[in-house]
């Protein structure tokens, strides 16, 4: 089985979406809470602990807690995105022959999460699923389609046109489809976010990797 582009989810996959803010707060305190631990350890795993297969370990027993937070609240979408988060990341780490499998599944849940509420997190359900069609591969290998990530991505950015994470999945969404000045204006735009502190590490994490697309894309336009 030939290897493919989900193996570039493990660059960013499906970002850790700002939940603690006020205005992300839900009507269910208890399930905000357990959501907020899912996403604390899912910031430690993904920027704190260097080794892959123990990324994998750690994400796989994180996938089997996120579960049961959504079996807590069935009906509700933000314990389903946040599986889905975490099966992603799972997915970017898996072997070869288990990516696809989990990248589907993953894509499967956040589409549950987004027949029941699109416009949770900021944007984050469509973001993380435009993340996904555009980073696993289209037919006959995978599921991936460019159309419905650019679709996605767009409707995340109209939602939350400022936001960190929103602006880096949609520049290096550009930029791989071969538009990085255009990927450049995104980045830049990202990169002025106001820090979050209630998730230090997910925010260093992430203005991190914008500013290393960030050189890599200036890089590419001086050599244009």
């Amino acid at each position: 089985m030939p290897s493919f582009r989900v193996i570039r989810l493990a660059t960013a996959l499906l970002a850790g979406i700002a939940l603690h803010g006020a205005a992300n707060a839900s009507n269910n305190p208890a399930m905000d809470a357990q959501v907020a631990k899912i996403d604390s350890v899912w910031q430690h795993i993904r920027y704190q602990v260097a080794d892959r297969d123990e990324q994998y370990r750690q994400l796989d027993v994180l996938a089997q807690q996120a579960a049961q937070v959504v079996a807590r609240f069935p009906g509700r979408a933000e314990p389903l995105l946040w599986q889905g988060i975490v099966t992603s990341e799972e997915a970017a780490r898996a072997s070869v022959f288990r990516q696809l499998g989990l990248a589907t599944a993953a894509r499967d849940i956040l589409e549950k999460a987004r027949a029941i509420d699109p416009n949770v997190a900021d944007g984050g359900i469509k973001m993380s699923l435009g993340v996904l069609y555009y980073r696993v591969p289209g037919f006959p290998i995978g599921f991936g389609s460019t159309a419905k990530a650019r679709a996605l991505l767009q409707a995340a950015i109209a939602q939350d046109p400022r936001g960190l994470d929103n602006n880096f999945f949609y520049a290096d969404f550009l930029n791989s489809e071969g538009h990085p000045a255009d990927a450049k204006v995104y980045l830049l735009r990202g990169l002025q976010a106001p820090t979050n502190s209630a998730r230090p590490v997910w925010d260093a994490g992430r203005r991190a990797e914008a500013r290393a697309l960030l050189a890599k894309i200036e890089a590419k336009l001086r050599h244009a």
